[in-house]
């Protein structure tokens, strides 16, 4: 379904302009007459290969407009041409397992993509009367999130963390499973990425083996600011065409939502306009909205996004940060804690939360068994200080029960990923919720107090704890006093 009219080129060629001023990526240009579109696409120097892009009319003969590549040789009195289109990208089940930049051209040295229909970056948002308004939890595959944190299909999660700690391979992780699950698309977008990142992500992806039913999109941190602030409209362009046309789910990454808004300032900054609270562009609010508002589910098929987001040095009252947070559905925190103990993926599940889980969506035995996991996790944190100390010895029976219950549950909750498999040498799990949801129940009712702690670490359902057990008490006789050595993190 198609909410908005393309431009059409004019059919008589449209006058052409000249450069008046170049001042870092902001050009301005003079026309006789006819001025072009907020939106449109103006093209200058050798080859029309300067692209920029209108954002002001100035008065009746000049607009103001932002380069969205680098402006080296433009000069004063330089013709500009334009057809008076937006900035298109194209759109097909052809552009499945490629590389794009801002402008749709391909970037991984691919053969070259055959004609395909081009779509303008600047749509509306579906509007409310297309809109699904179910509430659906979109499955994951991945014990931790499915269980505490259900993420919301047609909704937005923000993945909050550091370098390291494996936002990457959980956004893997999760694409492949999806590729499983469903008749699903996955769209990457690099927004303000290093190259070298989007380099290893590409051919993770293709060792993984879901490059096919994936499309990457990259606005790298060396392009110029209107590149980076433009590269996450095309993205969505695109994923509109497999939702609205293909009636597929869509899954879109992005990776940094910060950086959308940080391109966001330096664009307004050039063009003179005066910032607002701590520096920011005064239309923050707007130009994330226009962004956000078009990840939506509606009858044809959802769009569901996982975004990282920065937050500037941890403030979470950094005006940046809580406009992100007022478009999220869901919150998953990594700790650096929990990855230096192994304990993978590293979510800290105290602190991660969903507007999901509630009793209304999730059903009443969901949110009940999650509610307690809960509790036991973070009676077990404020126990830990004590323990710390005087050692477990000191705590009464029932706080040592709960710690070990405690122990365990965060232990059954880290599975082995198959985006992993070459490195760790475990296979990959994909765990149904209603298996989750028995051996969080089972744990928290006592069932498993005989089996030690290791057995819960990296399996998929509650059944292979024993199995791990059986097969570790047959091993011990040959090998007794080794097992405590190997897995210090397990134990």
């Amino acid at each position: 379904m198609n909410h908005q009219t393309h431009i059409p080129a004019a059919a008589a060629p449209r006058p052409a302009g000249r450069i008046i001023s170049v001042r870092g990526s902001v050009v301005d240009v003079w026309f006789d007459h006819d001025l072009p579109a907020i939106y449109s696409v103006l093209y200058a120097g050798a080859g029309q290969q300067v692209v920029i892009e209108v954002l002001t009319q100035l008065d009746e003969h000049r607009v103001r407009g932002i380069a969205l590549n680098p402006t080296q040789g433009l000069t004063r009195g330089l013709r500009i041409d334009t057809e008076g289109k937006q900035l298109e990208v194209p759109v097909g089940n052809e552009i499945l397992g490629r590389m794009f930049d801002v402008f749709g051209n391909t970037i991984d040295h691919g053969p070259p993509l055959a004609e395909l229909a081009q779509r303008a970056i600047h749509r509306l948002p579906p509007p409310l009367l297309h809109r699904s308004t179910k509430s659906e939890i979109f499955r994951t595959g991945i014990k931790a999130i499915d269980v505490l944190i259900p993420l919301e299909r047609g909704g937005k999660a923000g993945l909050f963390g550091g370098a390291g700690v494996g936002k990457t391979v959980l956004l893997t992780e999760i694409i492949h499973n999806m590729a499983g699950h469903t008749n699903g698309v996955s769209l990457f977008c690099g927004i303000g990425e290093r190259c070298r990142e989007g380099l290893e992500l590409y051919h993770e992806m293709k060792e993984a083996g879901v490059l096919q039913n994936m499309v990457m999109l990259f606005g790298q941190m060396n392009e110029p600011p209107g590149a980076r602030f433009r590269v996450g409209h095309a993205a969505l362009t695109m994923a509109e065409y497999f939702r609205d046309d293909e009636q597929r789910d869509v899954l879109l990454l992005i990776d940094n939502i910060f950086r959308f808004i940080q391109a966001g300032m330096e664009v307004s900054g050039l063009l003179g306009m005066m910032p607002s609270r701590l520096g920011y562009q005064p239309t923050l609010a707007t130009e994330l909205a226009k962004l956000e508002e078009r990840i939506a589910n509606t009858e044809a098929g959802a769009i569901t996004s996982i975004q990282a987001v920065y937050v500037p040095a941890d403030d979470l009252t950094d005006p940046a940060a809580v406009h992100a947070f007022s478009h999220l559905s869901a919150t998953i925190v990594l700790s650096r804690k929990r990855a230096s103990e192994g304990l993978f993926p590293a979510i800290d599940l105290l602190q991660s939360n969903s507007k999901m889980a509630t009793a209304d969506i999730i059903g009443p035995r969901h949110y009940a068994v999650a509610q307690e996991i809960k509790r036991v996790l973070a009676q077990y944190e404020e126990l830990q200080d004590i323990i710390a100390m005087l050692g477990l010895e000191q705590l009464s029976t029932a706080d040592r029960n709960l710690v070990g219950r405690a122990r365990r549950l965060e232990r059954f909750l880290t599975q082995p990923f198959f985006t992993t498999e070459q490195f760790s040498g475990l296979p990959g799990k994909d765990v149904g919720l209603e298996d989750a949801l028995s051996g969080c129940e089972r744990i928290l009712a006592g069932e498993f107090n005989d089996l030690p702690e290791s057995a819960f670490y990296m399996i998929g359902t509650i059944e292979e704890a024993r199995q791990k057990a059986g097969k570790k008490e047959k091993a011990q006789p040959q090998d007794a006093g080794h097992a405590e050595a190997r897995h210090p993190a397990q134990e």
